[in-house]
């Protein structure tokens, strides 16, 4: 039963977490919050990371009960994501590699979503449904392969959110999205909006001045098309803006109505997190991968589509 390490922070979150053979040791992690109306710069969230990281690591260390000798794999964020804090992550995973003297993995950040998902769920071969501050794909395992059979043309949903909360100065703590929730399930007038869905993708940003339910129907209309061409049964949704409990109702109702199952986590484990880079990596090091030290860089575009799926059947 190997125990992996796995470092996150893609964007604004910086987590640490541990897992050995599907259970969570630890998952400890750090947000960085900037003021209503700005959002969070490269250069200032990798400043962030940078002084958070070691408090971070020895925090999952401690609450796993422990030591660096227990740790057979040291798994990291690869990408895609924000240049600066990305490098900050895998300079800090490289060097425990090293010190450690552990072999070392680049993990996608998708993929690290979708297996503590499956994980967390229990869902089986679900249509998968990731929402985020940078992403916006619906995706199904086929072949080795998770192939997106949709995704955004221009910005995701969860920048889309963010941007209206800039605009409008809701505060970012705990999150733009969260704050723009609860102020939604106070509304009680729907006012009709653009709902531009081309096939299987959709665009977002000419929404950006009206917002939340059009948004989620638009998604809830894109997985369906996928469920139906892929014949699935089950829907799971991942990504920070997955946690929104309106949304997770409307693709609830969709699911009743195919008499299929809807599996969603909690803000856990769909926020960004150390742990869900630690399971993608276990499945990872449990098939034979490894990321030579050489070949350990980031990159800021790394599609879900791009990585063999070599654990999976």
């Amino acid at each position: 039963m190997p125990v992996v390490i796995g470092f996150e922070g893609s964007a604004n979150k910086i987590g640490v977490g541990i897992i050995r053979d599907g259970e969570v040791l630890s998952n400890p992690r750090r947000t960085y919050i900037t003021p209503p109306g700005q959002g969070f710069l490269p250069g200032e969230t990798a400043k962030h990371h940078r002084g958070v990281i070691l408090t971070v690591l020895q925090e999952a260390l401690d609450e796993a009960g422990l030591k660096a000798a227990d740790i057979d794999c040291v798994a990291y964020t690869k990408g895609p994501g924000m240049g600066a804090p990305l490098v900050t992550v895998a300079i800090v995973a490289r060097t425990v590699a090293q010190l450690w003297g552990k072999p070392l993995l680049g993990v996608n950040h998708c993929i690290g979503h979708i297996e503590m998902g499956r994980l967390i769920t229990n869902a089986q071969n679900p249509t998968v449904l990731y929402v985020s501050g940078g992403n916006t794909q619906v995706i199904a395992y086929s072949e080795r392969r998770y192939r997106i059979f949709g995704e955004t043309i221009d910005i995701a949903v969860g920048n889309c959110l963010d941007r209206l909360a800039r605009v409008i100065k809701i505060s970012n703590d705990p999150s733009p999205g969260y704050n723009i929730e609860q102020m939604a399930k106070k509304g009680n007038k729907y006012i009709e909006l653009p709902y531009t869905v081309k096939g299987m993708d959709v665009s977002f940003s000419g929404i950006l001045s009206y917002i939340e339910e059009t948004l989620f129907a638009m998604l809830v209309e894109i997985t369906e098309r996928a469920m139906a061409h892929c014949g699935s049964q089950e829907v799971l949704i991942v990504g920070g803006v997955g946690c929104n409990l309106r949304l997770q109702e409307m693709m609830g109702v969709m699911c009743k109505e195919r008499g299929a199952r809807l599996f969603a986590t909690d803000e856990r484990f769909c926020i960004d997190n150390g742990v869900m880079i630690a399971q993608a990596g276990w499945e990872m090091f449990r098939s034979g991968h490894v990321t030579e030290l050489s070949d350990s860089w980031i990159t800021q575009r790394y599609r879900t589509d791009e990585v063999e799926v070599t654990w999976r059947d």
